[in-house]
């Protein structure tokens, strides 16, 4: 309905093409499954069925050492570990795509074992089996990166296992360019490049601004990227002790200025997964208390809710729901 009368249905016609049908809304909203595509739930009930050749199979349509969500949907997919392990070791002519699947299921599976607690709150069998559970992620996505060394999505997932492990400046660096270097443009090298610049990860306040704003002077009109400057402000939000802290005029009109540029020109392409870019900015929006830009933003939406970013909050969806009534 809000698609409609915000006049941006007739925009989206590649991503109507394999959209799943939208569930019945509670509350005004309903969570996003499977990237909203067919064919990526296609995708993620071959691997929930541990069905390796039908997993290849709807892998056709995607390139998965680039597209990051089609990814994401297999690693935070429980089960998955199973029996990706039998893939990488028996089908050689795969074994890069079985690595990359892997890699990043460990990634997802060691932070469940961590949990979101303070690190002073996890226990140290928490962090030996998170510890265990990255160090075969960075082996096996070493390999695949090493394997495909045209991808970018093995050098995603290694920025985020060195985070986790502690690895370093020079290390994440080092992983950083390696991710430019095959895509100067990429939005999550970028988002994760941004986590890691965080004063909770030892980065100095106003840096991970500053690198957001650089890149976003970099992306072309209709670009992705220009979620770099939504999530910068975000992220700033939650080191900070104030939550009115992104209510400012200049703020304001910096998101204002990204979102036009990016998701909302006309030359964004809404590909699989495209409500997590709006999700960002329509987070990014309602913190700021902006009233105009965040209205069309929730309008796209039209409901459909995803849990990055809003698990920043303690009652993510609920806020969700808030927030795009207010809207």
């Amino acid at each position: 309905m809000f698609g409609r009368l915000f006049g941006r249905d007739e925009e989206r016609p590649a991503a109507r093409a394999h959209a799943l049908p939208a569930p019945r809304r509670k509350n005004g909203m309903y969570r996003l499954r499977a990237l909203g595509d067919t064919r990526v739930l296609a995708l993620v009930e071959a691997a929930d069925a541990g069905d390796w050749e039908a997993v290849k199979e709807a892998l056709a349509p995607f390139d998965l050492g680039r597209d990051h969500q089609v990814l994401g949907e297999l690693a935070v997919l429980d089960g998955v570990q199973d029996w990706i392990g039998r893939a990488v070791e028996e089908d050689k002519e795969h074994r890069a795509t079985a690595l990359l699947i892997s890699g990043a299921r460990h990634i997802a599976w060691g932070w469940e074992a961590r949990t979101a607690a303070r690190a002073v709150d996890v226990t140290q069998e928490q962090w030996r089996i998170f510890h265990e559970r990255l160090r075969v992620a960075e082996e096996q996505l070493l390999e695949a990166a090493e394997l495909r060394p045209e991808w970018v999505t093995p050098w995603r997932q290694l920025l985020t296992s060195g985070r986790g492990m502690s690895l370093g400046d020079a290390v994440n660096e080092t992983r950083f360019d390696a991710g430019l270097r095959r895509d100067p443009l990429d939005p999550e090298i970028h988002t994760e490049w941004l986590a890691q610049l965080q004063p909770r990860w030892g980065g100095e306040p106003g840096r991970a601004l500053a690198f957001a704003r650089d890149a976003f002077a970099r992306a072309p009109q209709g670009h992705p990227l220009g979620c770099v400057i939504a999530m910068a402000h975000i992220e700033d939000w939650v080191e900070s002790d104030r939550g009115d802290c992104l209510e400012d005029d200049a703020i304001r009109a910096e998101l204002r200025n990204a979102a036009d540029h990016s998701i909302l020109h006309p030359a964004y392409a809404y590909r699989p997964g495209w409500q997590h870019h709006f999700n960002i900015f329509a987070m990014a929006l309602s913190l700021a208390d902006e009233r105009h830009t965040v209205r069309r933003v929730f309008g796209t939406l039209d409901g459909a809710y995803t849990t990055w970013p809003w698990t920043f909050f303690a009652e993510p969806e609920k806020q969700f729901a808030r927030r795009q009534r207010r809207a």
